[in-house]
């Protein structure tokens, strides 16, 4: 009941404003489980809704072309970042992950935005998607830098969106292939997850309704408020 209630929220997010699946379902998952458990079933989904998300657009080839560096260190630094899951205890690793929601709630409400410039995307791509790569390996999570890194790239509205599900889905990929390494995944969780992909599903083509009935702003302001205080709740009772 606690996963499918996850990832119907965690969708219609999603559905909305073009993320927040992964970070939702955690801070919701991590309320009823432990992290290790909210990760590994929140793979499925993510892997599932983002494929969907990141071929639809018509930008694929132009936005690898551009991303491929910051892609890429995502996906290298992941494994380095998922080694934490069986060297660091999970509530420290749990705080870490009510940080990075409160710091992406706080930059969301505040409406500040970073700006990088065309020729500075060489270097800081590599640099911003190894942190990512690092947070999302230790935390199940993506939206801290990544998503702000994408989003200070300039990028149309639609391909924005598009460029965010390709993060999210190298991301997620990599992660699963970083913890199976790791002797974290098994058959039960597999199920679960596969399971989660049905409520994600239906999640997100409400989202998509929601979304031409209720102003974007609106919501997202609703959306960063509720992650602020949940991202609060999961490091307090972290510690």
């Amino acid at each position: 009941m606690v996963v499918s209630l996850a990832f119907l929220v965690a969708g219609a997010a999603k559905g909305v404003v073009g993320f927040g699946i992964q970070v939702v379902a955690l801070a919701i998952l991590t309320i009823a489980l432990d992290l290790l458990t909210a990760m590994a079933i929140l793979l499925a989904p993510a892997i599932v809704t983002n494929i969907w998300q990141s071929m639809v657009g018509g930008h694929i080839r132009e936005l690898l072309q551009r991303l491929w560096p910051f892609l890429s260190a995502v996906a290298i630094v992941v494994f380095v970042g998922a080694l934490a899951l069986t060297r660091v205890e999970m509530p420290w690793l749990t705080a870490l992950l009510g940080l990075v929601m409160i710091t992406y709630a706080a930059f969301g409400l505040s409406g500040f935005l970073l700006q990088v410039s065309p020729g500075s995307e060489r270097w800081l791509g590599p640099v911003f998607g190894g942190v990512n790569g690092l947070l999302m390996g230790m935390t199940g999570s993506s939206m801290v830098p990544g998503t702000l890194y994408l989003q200070s790239l300039g990028l149309p509205r639609d391909m924005l969106v598009q460029a965010m599900g390709l993060l999210y889905l190298v991301a997620a990929f990599t992660l699963t292939v970083a913890m199976w390494l790791n002797g974290l995944l098994s058959i039960e969780l597999g199920l679960y997850s596969g399971g989660a992909v049905i409520p994600a599903l239906i999640g997100m083509l409400a989202g998509q309704k929601i979304r031409a009935q209720l102003p974007e702003k609106l919501f997202r302001r609703i959306f960063f408020v509720a992650l602020l205080a949940l991202g609060l709740y999961v490091l307090v009772a972290s510690l």
